[in-house]
């Protein structure tokens, strides 16, 4: 009989009886960041559909949309496929298709849920209207504008009106307003600094959407925001829909920010390791390191602990300790990663706890799936 890797964890199990490394998610905290959100931005009269690129999982994504999410964003039309396997129903690929080759891909997508997709130039169109007849199916369209992200995106409401021309022929594509996202804002640190920043993004938008209104182009749907500029962008006048993301687990990069208002996240993921040695006596050397944890916003910290996770490497990490003893070897540590997106991106499960007890082993579908 060949070989196979059982799950980290056993429904049923105890919390100390997982298998490391693995990543974890607290249930309740995850409920608790996920109806927060949700009234927030119901509360406020616009429309969530959460980024799924912050989890790649379809249990998290339909937990969202049963708590009245209207559907997701994925980054990418193959990170797509496995949420509409789940049941996803309605999807906005919150990106531009880059050929023909991924627009064949989303028009076949397009049978099986309620697909969107952005563009900014007029040959994405070409693409997106050729595969859509030969697929026959629709499509809606967003432009995308640039608001200060200096990456994606039209400067202005005179090329908006430009590709809506390109857009006029084609009755398979619909216009369906505008993506407005600056993500830049969502990590700069200071309460005031990132307010201002994300109301100098939305002044952005706003004009172009006034500028079309006067030239009789309607804009049904404004879409964007994230963890980091809600608390803003929901009283811009100017979103009409939310698409954070990072806001169900968080991570050592979102809690750096300084946050004023009442709409706060709680940490629900995170890393299981356990000590393997001690060195020299006097640290603890960790099962968990690159190939577990994204670094790319900077190091895990310790959860509960007065320790320091210090020195990473391939699969291994070091923790030294503040103050008490050295952990001792096989102790189970929890770590809180420092950016939590491509963190699920490094596994292929997730071990979903409440309390001390695993209650789920959810399956991290779409990782990897990046074209």
């Amino acid at each position: 009989m060949p070989l196979s890797l059982p799950p980290a964890a056993r429904v049923g199990a105890l919390l100390n009886e997982v298998d490391t490394p693995a990543l974890l998610l607290d249930l309740a905290a995850f409920e608790r960041n996920v109806a927060r959100m949700q009234a927030a931005v119901s509360g406020a009269g616009l429309a969530l559909r959460p980024h799924a690129k912050a989890h790649k999982t379809p249990a998290i994504a339909l937990a969202q949309i049963a708590a009245g999410a209207v559907g997701v964003c994925c980054q990418k039309v193959s990170e797509a496929l496995p949420f509409i396997a789940a049941g996803v129903k309605n999807i906005h690929i919150s990106n531009e298709v880059g050929n023909a080759t991924k627009a064949t891909l989303l028009a076949e997508a397009a049978r099986h849920a309620q697909m969107s997709v952005c563009a900014d130039n007029a040959r994405q169109i070409e693409w997106l209207a050729a595969a859509t007849r030969e697929a026959g199916t629709k499509l809606d369209v967003f432009v995308e504008i640039d608001i200060g992200q200096k990456r994606c995106g039209v400067a202005g409401s005179a090329e908006v009106m430009r590709l809506l021309d390109d857009l006029a022929p084609h009755g398979q594509l619909r216009f369906a307003g505008l993506q407005a996202y600056q993500g830049r804002v969502q990590h700069l640190r200071g309460h005031q600094e990132r307010f201002e920043a994300a109301r100098r993004a939305s002044d952005r938008a706003a004009v172009v959407v006034a500028e079309l209104s006067k030239a009789g182009v309607h804009c049904e749907t404004v879409t964007g925001s994230g963890t980091g500029s809600v608390e803003f962008d929901l009283g811009s006048g100017v979103y009409t829909e939310i698409q954070a993301g990072s806001y169900v687990g968080m991570d050592v990069d979102y809690a750096r920010n300084e946050y004023a208002g009442a709409l706060r996240f709680e940490h629900a993921l995170f890393l299981a390791c356990r000590v393997m040695s001690q060195g020299d006596g006097t640290r603890a050397v960790v099962d968990a390191g690159l190939k577990s944890l994204a670094v790319d916003t900077g190091l895990p910290t310790v959860w509960g602990r007065e320790a320091d996770y210090t020195i990473i490497s391939d699969e291994h990490g070091t923790v030294i300790p503040r103050s008490g003893p050295v952990p001792g070897l096989d102790e189970l540590l929890l770590l809180v990663p420092g950016h939590c997106d491509p963190t699920f991106n490094l596994h292929n499960e997730l071990v979903v706890f409440r309390d001390d007890r695993v209650e789920a082993i959810w399956p991290i579908a779409a990782r990897g799936l990046s074209r």
